[in-house]
């Protein structure tokens, strides 16, 4: 007889433990990039209140459940930084010197790699500088590794150790779908914080949407 501990069932109709799970980049540079659409500035830059942001997804959660009893349980931020750049060690020193400390919250932030810089299709030789005279800058590129792994990892090992009964996964990365399917199977709820149209195959295997654009006032940071 196997002793394996037995995963709580799914969430009745009237009480839920909900818990965050943020993919820092892919919703920070989304929600960059449709602001700048929608005030037609390329440069435009979301500021997120990390404290109202958990808040704000949970009650929609619950919304979109119907459940009248709920608690919110904490937030994972996954995220990378740039350790060879100044701005990358000044957000790494933010998000584990700040981010990292207010309630409920905790960060995982992996340092960014070195990937080979572009190559010509024609002779294939490594495009070292920006060919363009004026600029000549470097063509250095990095590369983001472990945090698709490492959200679907904390997923699954707080829903086998009866951490949540709802997750809250704020990413339209397609790498998780694997991962939502899996605890679907298992009887846990996964509910997608994206920004539809995109991320739709992972919104498929997702039990609902909550579309961050749309309540973004209310994580907001004035």
């Amino acid at each position: 007889m196997s002793n394996a501990p037995t995963p709580p069932a799914a969430p009745t109709a009237s009480r839920a433990r909900f818990r965050v799970f943020v993919d820092f980049w892919n919703v920070q540079l989304t929600l960059n990039e449709r602001v700048g659409e929608s005030e037609g500035a390329s440069d435009a830059r979301f500021a997120i209140d990390w404290l109202a942001l958990p808040t704000a997804v949970v009650d929609e959660a619950a919304r979109l459940l119907r459940v009248s009893e709920y608690s919110y349980e904490g937030t994972m931020v996954f995220s990378s930084y740039n350790a060879n750049t100044p701005e990358g060690r000044k957000y790494h020193k933010w998000a584990t010197s700040w981010l990292d400390r207010q309630a409920g919250i905790q960060v995982i932030c992996f340092e960014r790699h070195s990937r080979n810089p572009p190559k010509c299709p024609v002779c294939h030789k490594e495009i070292l500088r920006c060919p363009d005279g004026a600029c000549n800058a470097p063509m250095t590129r990095t590369i983001e590794k472990g945090v698709d792994t490492a959200i679907a990892t904390n997923m699954i090992r707080l829903a086998w150790e009866s951490a949540y009964d709802v997750a809250i996964l704020a990413s339209s990365d397609a790498d998780l779908v694997p991962a939502v399917e899996f605890l679907d199977l298992k009887g846990f709820r996964v509910l997608q914080a994206g920004f539809p149209p995109l991320g739709s195959n992972l919104s498929r295997a997702c039990w609902a949407t909550i579309d961050l654009f749309a309540i973004r006032s209310r994580f907001e940071r004035k």
